[in-house]
């Protein structure tokens, strides 16, 4: 039987509670990642999961206070629309208990792109957000995540060479959401990410269709939660 994490619901007097599920739901990781960062500076909330469909299609799953909510979506919403990511929104408040097994999903592979297809956040223990932060707060100003998101891999591998060969960063990962949309992830300090972000979508014409290039500086816990763990 499906088991859903404690966070994701309470019971008060046995009765189930929710404030709020807000869905946003883009087409490419890119806009979706820059969406959710937005989301959680905009307002405090917290990510159920996000789940890729077959389509090119990338839902994002928040929870929190109906006014936070929809405060996220509506900043996530405009990111997404700026970068062409056309995406679909929606709250609901108070989320019917009953109706959960069919919104929250379980961890899924999908052999087709040989990778997971739902996602869920990971967050870091206190101690160890105390011990990066010590380590870290004179670079933190300066951190940025960069996104080079194509469609072809020819595209994407001569891009993220070229980025690499650009400027100091470091490469955190490759996600696929099927259609041939590939996107890779880099990180370091926010000039080299500019760079390396520039110098390697300047290389996908010819080779394939670029779907998005995007920095992230500073990105939020929310973002960082769902990357790759090294």
């Amino acid at each position: 039987m499906l088991q859903f994490p404690s966070y994701k619901h309470q019971r008060r007097d046995g009765v189930f509670v929710m404030d709020a599920l807000g869905l946003l739901e883009t087409t490419g990781l890119t806009p979706a990642l820059a969406a959710l960062d937005a989301m959680d500076k905009a307002a405090e909330i917290r990510v159920v999961q996000v789940e890729v469909n077959d389509l090119l299609g990338v839902c994002i799953k928040i929870q929190g206070g109906v006014a936070a909510v929809q405060a996220a979506v509506q900043a996530g919403r405009a990111i997404a629309e700026r970068m062409g990511g056309r995406p679909l929104a929606d709250v609901i408040p108070r989320p019917q208990e009953t109706a959960w097994p069919a919104i929250f999903s379980p961890p899924e592979y999908n052999p087709l792109i040989q990778q997971e297809v739902v996602f869920f956040p990971v967050y870091q223990s206190a101690p160890q957000r105390a011990e990066d932060k010590e380590l870290t707060v004179d670079k933190s100003a300066s951190y940025a995540l960069g996104l080079i998101e194509t469609q072809g891999f020819t595209a994407v591998f001569e891009a993220i060479d070229s980025a690499c060969k650009a400027a100091n960063v470091e490469v955190v990962g490759k996600e696929k959401l099927g259609g041939g949309y590939v996107t890779v992830i880099i990180r370091g300090d926010v000039a080299a990410v500019k760079a390396a972000v520039e110098a390697g979508q300047s290389k996908v014409e010819g080779l394939g269709k670029l779907i998005a290039a995007h920095v992230i500086p500073r990105p939020s816990q929310s973002v960082l939660s769902l990357l790759p763990k090294a």
